[in-house]
Parts: C-alpha cells; sequence; structure tokens
C-alpha cells in the first residue's frame, strides 16, 4: 500500500482500534494524532484541553497533522480534527479518507463510561450526553461526509477496509 489511510469519525467509533489491525494487516505504520500530542505536551489530551483550551489544542492539532510526512500509514484522527482550518480538505489532497459512522445512540453507549477523559463530555449527565453526542454529530457530520469513503458499522472491518483500499 503505498498511500495515507486517514480514518475519521466521532470519539468512540473505533478509529484506533480498527486501524492498528489495518496497519498490521497491511504492514505499514499505525499513527494516532491524539497520541503524538499527548507525547509532545506530556500531559493527556483532557488536561491539555482544560489547561490550554480548545483553540490552541485546534492549533496544535493541525501542527501534528501537516508534520506528519509518512508516505504509506494509517492514521486515526481525532474526532473533531477534520472539523477545524481546511483540515478535511488536506487529508483528502494527501491520502484516502475513510468515514467511521455509527448513530448517536450506539455513541452514546460506547462513550458514557468513558466521559472523564474526554474534555468535551467531561461534566455531562447521561441526557445531556447522548443530546451532546446528537447535535455535535449533525454539525460534524458536514465535514465527515467529506470523505471519500463511508463506512456504516456493519463493514467497519479489517478485512473490508483491506478490500476498499485494494480496489
Amino acid at each position: 500500500m503505498e498511500k495515507i489511510v486517514f480514518l475519521i469519525g466521532y470519539m468512540g467509533v473505533g478509529k484506533s482500534t480498527l486501524g492498528k489491525k489495518l496497519a498490521q494487516r497491511l504492514e505499514v505504520p499505525f499513527i494516532d494524532s491524539d497520541m503524538i500530542i499527548e507525547s509532545i505536551v506530556g500531559m493527556s489530551i483532557a488536561d491539555y484541553f482544560s489547561t490550554y483550551g480548545e483553540e490552541e489544542f485546534r492549533s496544535l492539532e493541525k501542527d501534528v497533522l501537516t508534520g506528519i510526512t509518512e508516505t504509506s500509514a494509517i492514521i486515526a484522527t481525532g474526532g473533531g480534527l477534520p472539523c477545524f482550518f481546511d483540515n478535511m480538505d488536506y487529508m483528502n489532497t494527501m491520502g484516502v479518507t475513510i468515514y467511521l459512522e455509527r448513530p448517536a445512540k450506539e455513541l452514546f453507549q460506547r462513550l458514557k463510561n468513558t466521559k472523564k477523559q474526554r474534555p468535551l463530555l467531561a461534566g455531562l449527565s447521561y441526557n445531556e450526553l447522548l443530546e451532546f453526542i446528537t447535535e455535535q454529530l449533525a454539525n460534524r457530520e458536514v465535514y465527515y461526509l467529506q470523505s471519500k469513503f463511508k463506512v456504516g458499522r456493519t463493514h467497519q472491518t479489517v478485512e473490508f477496509l483491506e478490500k476498499l483500499l485494494k480496489d
């Protein structure tokens, strides 16, 4: 595989988990943009977010994205990364974008027990959480749907993505 593949989608959709498996199968590096940020700043995303704010985080996120120099890799992006600056255009120019789509209620089930690690979700009640995910997902889909491919839950497998990338 001679291309960069960007896995995008809402937080908790499984970009990192699926990305690691796909990278291993294709024998290319796996890059998690959030992990790079954490190694650069020496703190968790949640701590960085609460200390410096979203604007500063989004700027750093863009710097990390444009600093990736791999020519073949699977890259799991943060859930908001495609929605700021010209990041979506940049990713579509630099490689193949795949939107991993899941419904808001399923994302709620996946995220409800990880709120403390996710700065945008910390402090929300369960009712507020579902409402927040539903609203934010609707806003972000404008960007996510600019991906080359949209893959629903039933096709989010290493085998399907490998075939998709070979066609």
